[in-house]
């Protein structure tokens, strides 16, 4: 299981994101270009000390990212307000890469055409979004839940 972020706007939701896949043991990959220097100290606040655990990877471009022998490995699984099915009744598999958007814009159309399943997190209907890191993990702990996929706790 992957998570995958989409030129991510806010540094803090990038350490979150650093710090959720660090946690459940899965790889990060950061498309860029982000809207801020990647290198930015907000992420690292973010982050705590868990920026040295995470797995993650820098790609240059949607392009880049799509190129990745990882692509290969699973489906590319879009979170989106326009998807067309809730997450809830997707069966997720172990190669899978969660892929989620921009805040501010989402993901172009391009993106979409090429996402094999393009899944929404049921809202009520007064609300918008959620925060990118919180439907990260949401999702995130849902493809975990049905795969299998969480750490093992250490049994003493």
């Amino acid at each position: 299981m992957r998570l995958a972020l989409f030129q991510p706007d806010i540094p803090q939701n990038v350490g979150a994101a650093l710090r959720l896949a660090a946690c459940l043991d899965v790889d990060l990959e950061v498309i860029e270009p982000c809207g801020f220097p990647l290198s930015d100290k907000a992420v690292k606040r973010a982050a705590l000390d868990y920026g040295r655990l995470a797995r993650w990877t820098r790609r240059e471009s949607f392009e880049a990212f799509m190129a990745a022998p990882e692509r290969q490995l699973g489906r590319l699984v879009l979170f989106t307000t326009r998807g067309a099915q809730p997450l809830h009744s997707f069966v997720f598999q172990p190669g899978d890469t969660l892929l989620f958007g921009r805040e501010s814009a989402g993901v172009p159309a391009e993106v979409h055409e090429v996402a094999q399943a393009r899944l929404l997190i049921p809202l009520a209907p007064e609300a918008r979004s959620l925060n990118l890191t919180v439907s990260a993990a949401i999702g995130l702990s849902e493809a975990l839940r049905q795969t299998d996929g969480f750490p093992k706790p250490l049994v003493p």
